[in-house]
């Protein structure tokens, strides 16, 4: 039995069948609840000039980095998503998160993936309200859309790791930790990330940046660079009691 750890959220993946699931619908109205209790979500490559405006965007630790959008200041804490599991509407809503509770995964030997959808989730109901299958064991609209989400978010979740990995052999990410006074006079820091350092980004050759750009990975450098403002964003949604300074 493999030991790998499933993704982020997911429980129990399995694969969207008929014959399992063809009285199971998905609910019809989305609930984030589900991702209440995290700081920090992936972010995929062509999401990123996007996201930029709304999350601070760094890069994870260790051999394999990734970027993600931090999501609240403390463990656990997603300033986003509210009592009754909506996402802020001023706030855009990462493909990680929109993806949920769908993924494909990969078989045994790792050659061909399969649409699984995570049957502890919340969305996942009983019934024939918004079905997965048609009345002929069908896909329907639901299953059709959520495979070609799915199969996009697998190709970009490629592209990404590989802006990511060179970024790391160009020897461009460094260590953080961000500091924040509240308006209390609490301090919080958040540590463990890491961050494009702009002086050795722009030590790049003239060589190496033509080729940057023929990737297309210029303008995802830019974005995370632009994200470094949206940190007092985070400091706002905290509001009263604990609303920090800017």
């Amino acid at each position: 039995m493999s030991t790998t750890p499933l993704p982020l959220f997911y429980r129990q993946p399995r694969p969207l069948h008929p014959s399992r699931h063809g009285n199971r619908s998905l609910a019809a109205r989305p609930d984030y609840r589900f991702a209440a209790g995290t700081n920090a979500v992936p972010l995929i490559a062509a999401e990123l000039p996007v996201a930029c405006r709304h999350y601070p965007i760094v890069f994870t630790a260790g051999d394999q980095p990734y970027p993600v959008a931090v999501l609240g200041l403390r463990g656990k804490q997603n300033l986003f998503v509210d009592e009754a599991g909506n996402w802020k509407a001023d706030a855009y809503v990462p493909a990680y998160v929109r993806r949920y509770p769908f993924i494909l995964m990969e078989n045994e030997g790792a050659t061909e993936f399969t649409l699984c959808v995570d049957e502890t989730a919340g969305a996942f109901m009983e019934g024939r309200d918004n079905p997965f299958f048609d009345a002929d064991g069908k896909p329907t609209d639901i299953a059709r859309n959520a495979l070609a989400f799915c199969g996009d978010y697998q190709k970009q979740h490629t592209l990404t790791a590989e802006f990511a990995q060179a970024l790391t052999s160009a020897g461009l990410l460094v260590d953080n930790r961000a500091d924040v006074a509240l308006r209390n006079g609490e301090k919080l820091s958040l540590s463990g990330f890491r961050v494009i350092d702009e002086a050795r980004f722009a030590k790049l050759s003239d060589k190496e940046f033509k080729r940057w750009r023929t990737k297309g990975w210029l303008p995802l450098v830019y974005a995370h660079l632009i994200s470094v403002g949206t940190w007092t964003t985070l400091i706002d949604r905290l509001g009263p009691p604990d609303h920090p300074a800017a």
